[in-house]
């Protein structure tokens, strides 16, 4: 099904990209804007260029009747001008940091995460966070089981939390058997049972210090946030499956009680269990019991 509708539109109707190496051609001009849900803006070479009069304000003009505004690595430059970004977290690319700063002093630049989310507002860091944040939006509009699906069409990592790094020390480990990738497939294989950080280190044959700075160095996350959020998303996959019953999905997700359920779900989504399940469960309407 089309999930999104998506228009390509520009102040010319033709516009060269990356220094000529491409060109866009018979684009609709900005007034396609004027009907946009979300509006995405791309990053451009030349940051610290101003942008247009025109591209500006059809920017404010998409913020001021409620549209969802999306930056992708550089793009919070164009935000920032527009002053949508004013007082306000915002993410951009690692090397663009210090330019950024002096331009826009009022934004509260967070230079090491992958993405921001201030709800209308949201900004990613770079190409790669870009695919993050929108998994990110994914989940936000139509809940974790569909984002999952699209993350496997992706080959792309199901679940990166913006707060996480946006490059961390080794991408790539040195010794091959210190990746965690055999040990994260193992968690998520038993979320539902007791599992520790304790538990995962010893599963990695290593002590719980070292297991820390491995999920930092190749995760840029720690093991509890990681297993947590893991757990968070399957309770949503559960919830939007179809599962009523509260007390098992906290089982089930390895979340242990009903209270840590709502308590966790309101805090990554911002909507108890029922209005969840009312939003993006299969048997919208019906009670979820504890």
């Amino acid at each position: 099904m089309p999930w999104y509708e998506v228009t390509v539109c520009g102040p010319r109707p033709g516009i060269r990209m990356n220094h000529g190496f491409l060109t866009l051609a018979g684009l609709p001009g900005l007034d396609a804007v004027d009907t946009a849900d979300t509006l995405v803006v791309p990053g451009r070479p030349d940051n610290v260029v101003p942008r247009g009069p025109d591209v500006l304000d059809a920017i404010r003009r998409a913020h001021a009747r409620g549209a969802r505004i999306v930056s992708l690595c550089t793009g919070s430059f164009a935000l920032a001008e527009a002053g949508l970004l004013d007082r306000r977290r915002a993410a951009t690319h690692w090397m663009w940091a210090d330019a950024f700063r002096q331009l826009h002093p009022r934004v509260l630049l967070e230079p090491d995460v992958l993405f921001v989310d201030e709800g209308d507002v949201l900004t990613a860091a770079g190409s790669a966070a870009a695919l993050d944040l929108g998994l990110h939006i994914w989940r936000r509009d139509h809940g974790a089981e569909v984002a999952n699906a699209v993350s496997r069409r992706l080959v792309f990592a199901a679940h990166r939390d913006g707060g996480q790094r946006q490059f961390v020390e080794r991408p790539v480990p040195d010794v091959p058997d210190e990746s965690l990738a055999p040990l994260l497939a193992w968690a998520r294989e038993h979320l539902g049972e007791p599992m520790t950080v304790t538990d995962l280190a010893a599963r990695a044959a290593v002590s719980p210090a070292t297991l820390h700075r491995r999920f930092r160095a190749q995760l840029g996350t720690t093991p509890l946030a990681w297993l947590t959020a893991e757990r968070v998303t399957l309770a949503r996959r559960l919830i939007e499956r179809g599962e009523q019953r509260l007390d098992v999905v906290a089982t089930r997700s390895g979340l242990g009680t009903a209270a840590n359920l709502r308590a966790r779900l309101r805090r990554e989504t911002g909507l108890s269990p029922s209005a969840y399940r009312r939003r993006f469960g299969r048997g919208a309407g019906e009670a979820i019991t504890a």
